[in-house]
């Protein structure tokens, strides 16, 4: 009969926090019994999609979610639905964009369709409009809830629905974290940092995570510490004029960009402390992470406190001016803790998770999975 398979819906399967979220719970699985495959909202490649492919994933490319092209869209949700009645079990992550898909499914007659809220917020653009009336049509086209957390559940799902939320931590492989005195040494050598003050960020170049508001907290730490180092890790669209930015401060010697990288756990052993000042999150990956890491973060007041799992995180407001930042961040202890076993006990081991997830998708799913 082959394994359950299970249709996970992205936007694209680059190096974000959900995608990774997604690969650590994929392989973590016994692709005989469950088999994720992918429906992603992009043409081109993304970073995981070989290794997808490697698994025995099977992965299908819709065209971008736009406002003019809806009626395309829908069409092309239709057909494949009508195509693909394997599916009995669809679990999507494009937050609002979600409704759409999972009406389709739903009209398709596809039993288990799980709407997973990653978000708390939305920012203010021209597709402002037509993602309000996204959320407004979720109703009932998911059957079941999921979200990164309360807020994140709130936010997408409203309060009615909050008996019925499921809360699935954005749980990590925390072995690959562990603290390593001899990596750190590496990563520090080739960041050429020697004792500086090395402060990390990771995360995609938008209007989200906030990067002008970074650099300018960094040129105040660093009009306060001439030898600190500032690591970026990601890319996006917005990298130029961030770019352009630190050049235009005199930052140039003092900002490395390190674009994508498939080994945040290493870099981060090279940190002595994590900068989050993002406009929105629903409970970041990476700040999971970088507490995993063991090391101390600053992060923005619109950041669910339900992020801090270890007693290291400091939240700061982000109507507060820049030079408040930099004096909590020269002030912090950059001494590392090992966090491991709270984030075990707190259920952020993607072990744990990912064994939690199968047995949703079999037991929960069970009496629809029989109809196979």
């Amino acid at each position: 009969m082959g394994p359950v398979r299970i249709l996970q819906v992205v936007t694209v399967m680059n190096r974000g926090g959900l995608e990774t979220m997604l690969m650590n719970y994929y392989r973590q699985m016994d692709q005989g019994d469950i088999q994720f495959d992918f429906m992603v909202h992009r043409e081109e490649r993304g970073h995981y999609d070989d290794e997808i492919e490697a698994m025995g994933g099977v992965i299908y490319r819709m065209p971008p979610i736009k406002p003019g092209n809806y009626r395309r869209y829908f069409g092309r949700l239709r057909e494949f639905f009508n195509v693909h009645p394997e599916y009995r079990v669809v679990h999507s992550h494009i937050n609002e964009n979600s409704s759409f898909v999972l009406r389709a499914a739903k009209r398709a007659g596809i039993p288990c369709r799980i709407a997973h809220s990653h978000l708390s917020d939305l920012k203010l653009d021209l597709k402002f409009p037509f993602r309000v009336y996204a959320k407004a049509v979720m109703k009932d086209n998911p059957n079941r809830y999921f979200a990164c957390s309360k807020k994140a559940g709130r936010w997408l799902f409203g309060s009615a629905r909050e008996s019925a939320l499921v809360v699935m931590n954005n749980a990590i492989n925390l072995r690959e974290f562990a603290f390593d005195a001899g990596v750190r040494e590496q990563v520090r050598s080739e960041l050429q940092a020697g004792d500086r003050l090395v402060i990390g960020h990771v995360g995609r170049f938008n209007e989200q995570k906030n990067h002008t508001f970074l650099i300018d907290i960094f040129h105040s730490v660093y009009l306060r510490n001439p030898n600190a180092l500032l690591v970026l890790v990601g890319e996006g669209y917005l990298e130029p004029a961030i770019r352009q930015k630190v050049k235009q401060l005199g930052l140039q010697d003092h900002v490395a960009f390190l674009g994508v990288r498939s080994d945040i756990p290493r870099l981060m052993q090279g940190m002595d402390l994590f900068l989050f000042p993002s406009l929105f999150e629903g409970l970041p990956v990476v700040l999971v992470e970088a507490q995993a890491a063991g090391l101390r973060c600053i992060a923005s007041s619109s950041i669910t406190r339900e992020s801090d799992l270890t007693g290291r995180v400091r939240f700061i407001g982000l109507q507060e001016p820049a030079d408040t930042w930099a004096r909590e961040i020269l002030d912090s202890s950059c001494e590392r803790a090992d966090t491991s076993e709270q984030l075990r006990e707190s259920g952020y081991d993607s072990a744990k998770t990912a064994e939690w997830l199968a047995s949703f998708y079999h037991t929960e799913c069970q009496p629809i999975l029989n109809q196979r």
